[in-house]
């Protein structure tokens, strides 16, 4: 697969070049009196194609040093226009459309096999983990409670370093739905602050607790400056999945939830988690994105 890759793309870049010259050996010059198209010089196909077979090499050193049945596959650019996110239905509140809540979704609209890996809370704090994502080069997205990431900003901040983006799961991880307003807005404007004040971006993305949310949820989130509100549709364990749908299947654009746990909650520990992930996904065909990248 990866070999096959790196053959496609070294003849793409080969078939945008121009053709040769005439027979007789002079410079064919387009209409209208402007410069001819020049080929790239060999050695500049060259030094491509070994950019590309290090980088392949790199990934399958990877694979194999964290014990992989297969190498990752590389996703799909990010889409030029992203595509529109709304509420999946059954998930609306009275007057979600009509108010501007942001929409609350499980899936992206997507046609690429692409699925999207979130973590929540903080809990488990495994430096394996941050080595083990950035040497796969692995995307994801962090849903993060203050109460858990207050323990160790600074584990937070290396994986901001590292180029993941952190979002908000409220402060102190309470269940929203029928709380008040005014609590509902301490607990995620609170956890914007912090994020911003300690990362140096305020969010626009939200995951409530649990999962569970109402009306008051939705209008605490809008008025915080969140934009969007991803829930999920898979999640998975160390040892195990688990599905929304019946037909217990990845889709494209499916979300992926997990959490920052240990051997403590967990049979076994995060990169047990990611490799069996990683595994299920690779085997079917999908590459994981970067969820940011689509909204």
């Amino acid at each position: 697969m990866g070999g096959a890759r790196i053959g496609l793309a070294l003849l793409t870049l080969a078939a945008l070049a121009p053709g040769c010259g005439g027979g007789d050996g002079g410079e064919a010059r387009p209409a209208g009196g402007r410069q001819p198209l020049h080929a790239p010089p060999a050695r500049a196909l060259d030094s491509y194609a070994a950019k590309l077979r290090a980088a392949h090499a790199a990934r399958v050193a990877a694979a194999k040093r964290w014990g992989l049945k297969r190498v990752p596959l590389t996703a799909p650019p990010p889409p030029a226009k992203k595509p529109r996110i709304t509420t999946r239905e059954g998930f609306e509140v009275d007057g979600h459309r009509r108010l501007g809540l942001p929409p609350v979704f499980t899936t992206v609209p997507t046609e690429e096999k692409v699925v999207f890996l979130t973590v929540d809370d903080g809990a488990e704090k495994d430096p394996a983990f941050l080595r083990m994502m950035s040497d796969l080069k692995v995307p994801y997205s962090a849903f993060l409670s203050d109460y858990l990431v207050e323990e160790d900003y600074g584990y937070f901040e290396e994986m901001r370093d590292r180029g993941v983006a952190l979002h908000n799961h409220t402060l102190h991880h309470p269940a929203l739905r029928g709380l008040s307003y005014a609590r509902q807005k301490r607990e995620i404007c609170g956890m914007q602050k912090v994020i911003e004040e300690r990362y140096g971006e305020r969010p626009v993305l939200f995951r409530p607790p649990y999962g569970t949310y109402d009306k008051a949820t939705l209008r605490a989130a809008k008025a915080c400056g969140i934009t969007h509100v991803p829930l999920w549709n898979e999640e998975v364990f160390a040892d195990h999945w688990e599905y929304r749908e019946g037909d217990r299947a990845l889709h494209p654009g499916d979300i992926v939830l997990t959490h920052f746990r240990g051997r403590e909650d967990w049979k076994g520990t995060m990169p047990d988690m990611v490799r069996r992930f990683l595994d299920k996904v690779t085997a079917e065909g999908y590459a994981v994105g970067r969820l940011e990248d689509y909204l």
